[in-house]
């Protein structure tokens, strides 16, 4: 079931995987009020992304920092703690035990905690190659419990694994997923994907959305096309 007051276009999450913020900047002119909501990963947190996401929140735009952290509790907490005075909305961890205890008790002000269970460019033969002796879906599944029992605010999975994170996590838990295609477009380097209307008919809550949008000849064509694809399946499931 899907939250009733997170309106479509709020639910697509756009990130700005671009060299710099002049760059970024300009994507964000070009999609103009079609998107609300950007992710900042790794590749814009490290050319001033951080600075730029504080000019995104000041004008009225929701930040989900894609940073993924993982490290000694003590660490991750202050981490968080810088991060919550950026005013975004979102900060990723690892879906480790101990990271996301300490996550959740450093968090303040707006911001919320999410999970990341397996990266969905994993299958079972990466996670076998890495060391691990189980399925992408028994991690995940493990993953999303103990971070029901944290208090995590939201878990970011595969698409493919919405509605079984669902069914363990509950309504409460916020549900991002990656992974996404619309229909006709490549996977790029993603192996488990879903179409927009796919995912939120699975339980996801947002969306994120990258090559899609950013890399097509008119993105913000593209992202009212699938804002209109999220609504769609709302209105099926009201």
């Amino acid at each position: 079931m899907q939250p009733a007051n997170i309106a479509p276009k709020d639910r697509l999450i756009v990130p700005l995987d671009l060299p710099g913020t002049a760059e970024a900047e300009a994507m964000v002119a070009r999609l103009g009020d079609s998107v609300t909501f950007y992710k900042i990963g790794y590749q814009l947190a490290y050319a001033s992304g951080l600075v730029y996401a504080q000019k995104l929140t000041g004008a009225g735009k929701q930040v989900f920092l894609d940073l993924k952290l993982h490290d000694i509790g003590n660490t991750v907490a202050q981490g968080v703690k810088s991060v919550a005075r950026l005013g975004a909305t979102f900060l990723t961890v690892h879906a480790y035990p101990q990271t996301m205890q300490a996550a959740v008790e450093a968090r303040g002000g707006a911001l919320r905690i999410l999970g990341v269970t397996v990266l969905t460019s994993y299958d079972d033969n990466d996670l076998e190659a890495a060391g691990y002796g189980t399925s992408v879906k028994a991690l995940v599944a493990r993953r999303a419990a103990q971070a029901r029992a944290l208090g995590i605010d939201g878990l970011v999975c595969s698409p493919e694994e919405a509605a079984n994170v669902r069914a363990i996590a509950g309504a409460g838990m916020a549900l991002v997923t990656p992974g996404i295609r619309p229909a006709g477009t490549e996977a790029g380097d993603q192996k488990r994907i879903m179409t927009p209307a796919e995912a939120i008919a699975a339980g996801a809550d947002y969306l994120v959305v990258g090559r899609p949008i950013v890399a097509a000849s008119d993105p913000r064509a593209a992202a009212e096309a699938i804002v209109a694809e999220i609504a769609q399946q709302i209105g099926k499931g009201s």
